[in-house]
């Protein structure tokens, strides 16, 4: 178990995150295999769940509702606000964190959630429209009403953080962080640790590049999010490898496969870190799983870390209109 924050948060080392069952990587995973799998991360051990209203939007946290009512004294469950969303469902240009919108959308995310509180409430993206003290102020409000249970940034710039915790401690930040994006070490990972925030990284497998599967010649869904991510062109790709051919060295070695090493070296950095790797398959949800029981010695970690070092890692990890939104 690791706690995030200076709260009583306590999951288990490794999350889920439960995103590419309904978005994101190509069609959404057919309803009855996807809540299997959310219930087999239960019954391996997992008790903290990450899901968000845009995810569909709307049916991941319904799918996610569902498959974990009859689990939900035992585990946690994140979500987030922050985008913009029609009546419809439709995903919509822009941002909307004014309190007010806060406080409807957790209304809604409780009932698709089954549930009477969202345990870790995140901001999904800083909106610049609205000063991060209000948007602090109205979690505070909800979770002085019993709602929401703990505060959370996604994707947050270090000035951001320190102004939210300032007026509603921030249990955890939510970011991308693996040997895939190593960027937050430089300056968010030390405000993290100074302020006691625990860190929960998304796509910790380099959405699925660290895994070994992925190469230049692979094909993506046309609906995959990565057909638009310059870090996953055929050129890019290619010359990405040499971090897989690193782990896969190192996993050789351990007897373990390149995405477990990859979770190992995340767990390892900090005691407070707690990634949330995804999945639609029960072969790959054990696999990753297995990643909380290999043990990297501070030699196998200074190897890495300085093979790591010497690897240049082309394209960005985001399209430009997206690349705007994070770190602000």
């Amino acid at each position: 178990m690791r706690r995030l924050g200076k709260g009583n948060l306590e999951v288990a080392a490794l999350g889920f995150g439960a995103m590419g069952l309904s978005s994101g990587y190509g069609p959404a995973t057919e309803k009855s295999q996807a809540i299997a799998v959310l219930r087999a991360a239960v019954e391996h051990g997992v008790t903290f769940f990450d899901t968000a209203e845009i995810y569909g939007p709307w049916t991941n946290e319904l799918l996610v509702g569902e498959a974990l009512a009859p689990f939900r004294s035992q585990v946690k469950i994140a979500t987030k606000f922050g985008f913009r969303i029609g009546p419809n469902g439709e995903r919509l240009d822009g941002l909307d964190s004014r309190p007010a919108h806060i406080k409807e959308m957790v209304e809604a995310s409780l009932k698709r959630l089954r549930t009477d509180v969202v345990d870790l409430l995140y901001q999904h993206r800083v909106d610049p429209d609205v000063p991060i003290e209000d948007v602090a102020g109205a979690v505070k409000e909800l979770i002085q009403a019993g709602k929401v249970k703990h505060f959370g940034l996604s994707e947050a710039g270090a000035q951001t953080i320190r102004r939210a915790h300032a007026v509603q401690p921030v249990t955890a930040l939510q970011s991308e962080y693996s040997l895939f994006w190593r960027e937050p070490e430089t300056e968010i990972m030390p405000l993290l640790e100074e302020l006691g925030i625990g860190f929960v990284p998304f796509s910790p497998l380099g959405k699925g590049f660290l895994t070994g599967k992925i190469d230049a010649n692979t094909k993506f869904d046309p609906t995959d999010f990565r057909n638009v991510v310059p870090r996953f062109t055929p050129e890019a790709r290619k010359a990405n490898q040499a971090v897989v051919d690193l782990l896969t060295a190192i996993a050789a070695r351990l007897k373990a496969t390149p995405a477990q090493v990859a979770l190992a070296w995340l767990l390892a950095q900090k005691p407070w870190i707690v990634p949330i790797p995804g999945t639609t398959k029960l072969h790959r949800l054990e696999e990753n799983l297995g990643g909380a029981s290999v043990k990297l010695t501070p030699g196998d970690l200074a190897e890495i870390n300085a093979a790591s070092d010497k690897i240049t890692l082309h394209g960005a990890r985001y399209p430009a209109h997206l690349q705007k939104l994070v770190g602000r």
